[in-house]
């Protein structure tokens, strides 16, 4: 046969075969490797067991954290001492901290004079600045900050070591050099919280990390549907 149809034939021909062996490459074209196996860490967790997004307080810009604590005067600097060392006497009650009761009976005792000036001069201070009704006022809520600051539950065993430190040196400090020793002693039972303080700020920093490089990970599961993280 040398008709049209046989000439059409020969023509189409050498076309069926290129794509019956287009299908065939196609069908033995292997699947694409799998995505890389990305290894999650977990999410970074706030120190010492402390909650989330838990109030500070904050770095202020010549890099010193500001506290209850910060430019005090020297009498404030004694009664803060005297406050701190009042929690201690309170929250710190297991029998390896013994001593800090003791020290803090003896420290009520031996430097009842420099304590009592120092409070006189505190309210002073306070009844000059705001009045007497609303001194009296200023000074307590100031108090109680001071109170609920060195009261912060996660850091409670390392203050309680630092009250053990304090209670010793304040045993040997004769009566009357209370005022000079108070701000290297509050310096000194202030010091754990600076150390959860920074510790909770690189928390927060470890945490702004983790969501910006994993918070968007498509998480696929075996045998089950592909799962975003979610940023918490």
């Amino acid at each position: 046969m040398t008709g049209p149809m046989t000439k059409r034939f020969w023509k189409l021909a050498p076309m069926a075969v290129l794509i019956s062996i287009l299908a065939a490459c196609a069908q033995k074209t292997p699947p694409p490797p799998p995505p890389p196996v990305v290894v999650i860490p977990p999410l970074p967790q706030p120190p010492m067991g402390a909650p989330e997004n838990m109030r500070i307080p904050e770095v202020a810009e010549n890099g010193v954290r500001k506290t209850v604590n910060t430019d005090v005067s020297s009498a404030q600097a004694v009664w803060n001492l005297r406050s701190a060392f009042n929690v201690a006497a309170l929250n710190c009650v297991e029998p390896e901290y013994a001593a800090v009761l003791e020290g803090y009976k003896g420290f009520l005792k031996v430097h009842d004079k420099s304590l009592d000036k120092a409070n006189a001069e505190l309210n002073k201070s306070f009844s000059g600045a705001f009045g007497g009704r609303e001194g009296i006022r200023q000074r307590e809520t100031y108090q109680t900050q001071v109170y609920n600051f060195f009261a912060v539950p996660p850091v409670k065993t390392t203050f309680c070591e630092a009250a053990m430190q304090i209670a010793s040196e304040i045993a040997l400090l004769p009566a009357g050099q209370l005022e000079g020793y108070a701000p290297q002693g509050l310096a000194k039972i202030e010091a754990p919280f600076m150390d959860f303080f920074n510790a909770y700020d690189q928390y927060r920093a470890d945490l702004a990390a983790w969501h910006a490089k994993y918070g968007g990970i498509v998480v696929i599961a075996p045998e089950r549907r592909a799962e975003a993280v979610t940023p918490q």
